[in-house]
């Protein structure tokens, strides 16, 4: 199964509480802070939400 590395870039100072309980249930907690979950469609939608935070790659 592929696996997506995720990676904070962006503050969620501002952002809205259900988008810092995305960022928190990702595993992500400082800026530049890495994780790596399996890619489904969960997945897919929890990083949709707050896609304008984070940075996504394929591995």
């Amino acid at each position: 199964m592929a696996q997506l590395k995720v990676t904070l870039v962006k503050s969620t100072i501002g952002a809205t509480e259900n988008q810092k309980a995305n960022v928190a249930a990702l595993g992500l907690r400082k800026i530049r802070s890495t994780a790596v979950h399996n890619d489904t469609p969960a997945i897919r939608g929890m990083i949709f939400k707050v896609k304008h935070l984070l940075k996504v790659e394929e591995i």
